[in-house]
């Protein structure tokens, strides 16, 4: 019997998610502590953001996350066997300048063949590329099959795109806006009621969001908010969750076994840990927590907890900024205490309760 034969369904799933991402996850890593270095050069005054320095670093190990969708479709590739020239075709589509301008920047509209083309944020995203490039898996089988050998070469890439562009644009790309919409309304409706109850909300359904793309839909609304009544209410309730996803890494990388078969991903853990602590959490969520579901729901769990002490405190945000502990400067006012309080027991909590999983079950 195979080594996939013998495997659940949800290890496949674990390895193609991990086959995906950990080609990538040291860049991402690297990027994540020069980007969190670099706010902190600037929020302490050492750096200012229009610095050469700061700039070219900057567009770096920021320019990263806004292309991600190339590299997944790399790496998505090498994983499925896809042609790797046309999945890379498709997030040259979504993130040309024309394409950003209408559905990102608002700049006008677009329709296909009748059919309105929905805004949504592609830069960053993850899930329309991966959708994208697995629904490509199964169109090149078909052409495959069909194509002659001789015109295959040039014919194949544009039947595909024919098939892949359409859904993508129609279907993929805007599922990540959908949901980001709905929990947004959700969150209101929640906030108007209790800001206890939409704290412990926001702070569950946070990382899962950034793993489908869904909290840039947050980010309009948050930038509104600042600009029309001088602060926002939604970001300072996120902080807690950021340092749940970093210690159930963390966690993950002390208890997994101390083998060589482990290193590397002891060593992944580490990473991501480090880079959630300097408040970026894409490492810890996508090269370790979001393919062991356990980790994922306790550092969810940290992140409720955390996020209904900023709702009872009501802390305000006064010019945009992720949370963390670097970039708290911009949270300094109304709650500000809880709102380190708050990261740290999101930090605490998910911890203990990784240590409390590690007697029933062994960290891979």
């Amino acid at each position: 019997m195979s080594d996939v034969e013998t495997k659940s369904k949800g290890q496949i799933v674990i390895d193609q998610i991990t086959g995906i991402f950990s080609p990538v996850i040291n860049v991402i890593t690297a990027t994540s502590i020069v980007k969190g270095i670099l706010i902190l050069l600037v929020t302490t005054g050492v750096l200012t953001a229009d610095n050469g320095i700061y700039r070219i670093f900057y567009a770096a190990s920021d320019g990263l996350f806004y292309f991600l969708p190339f590299f997944l479709a790399y790496t998505a590739s090498k994983q499925w066997k896809t042609d790797t020239f046309i999945s890379m075709l498709i997030p040259v589509a979504m993130l040309y300048p024309d394409i950003v301008d209408v559905l990102e920047n608002g700049n006008g509209s677009m329709s296909f063949i009748g059919l309105n083309v929905p805004s949504t944020v592609y830069h960053s995203s993850v899930l329309p590329v991966l959708f994208a490039v697995g629904l490509l898996f199964f169109v090149e089988k078909l052409w495959d099959m069909i194509i002659p050998e001789a015109i295959k070469g040039f014919t194949k890439p544009i039947l595909c795109m024919l098939i892949i562009l359409p859904i993508t644009f129609l279907a993929f790309g805007p599922l990540g806006t959908l949901i980001g919409d709905v929990l947004t309304k959700v969150f209101f409706a929640l906030y108007n009621f209790s800001p206890i109850i939409a704290g412990a909300f926001m702070g569950f359904f946070i990382q899962p969001m950034v793993a489908f793309g869904a909290h840039w839909s947050i980010v309009p609304v948050c930038i509104n908010n600042i600009a029309n009544n001088g602060y926002d209410v939604i970001l300072p309730l996120l902080g807690a969750a950021v340092y749940g996803q970093c210690a159930a890494a963390l966690c993950i990388g002390l208890f997994m076994p101390k083998t060589q078969e482990y290193k590397e991903k002891r060593r992944i853990a580490f990473q991501a840990a480090l880079a959630a602590a300097l408040g970026v959490t894409e490492p810890a969520l996508f090269g370790v927590n979001f393919a062991r579901p356990r980790a994922m729901i306790t550092a969810c769990i940290a992140g409720a907890v955390g996020g209904a002490m900023v709702g009872i405190a009501g802390t305000h945000c006064y010019s945009f900024a992720f949370p963390s502990f670097i970039t708290s400067v911009a949270y300094v006012g109304v709650g500000f205490p809880i709102f380190l309080v708050s990261m740290v027991v999101g930090f605490v909590i998910s911890f203990v309760l990784m240590m409390i999983q590690k007697r029933y079950f062994k960290f891979e």
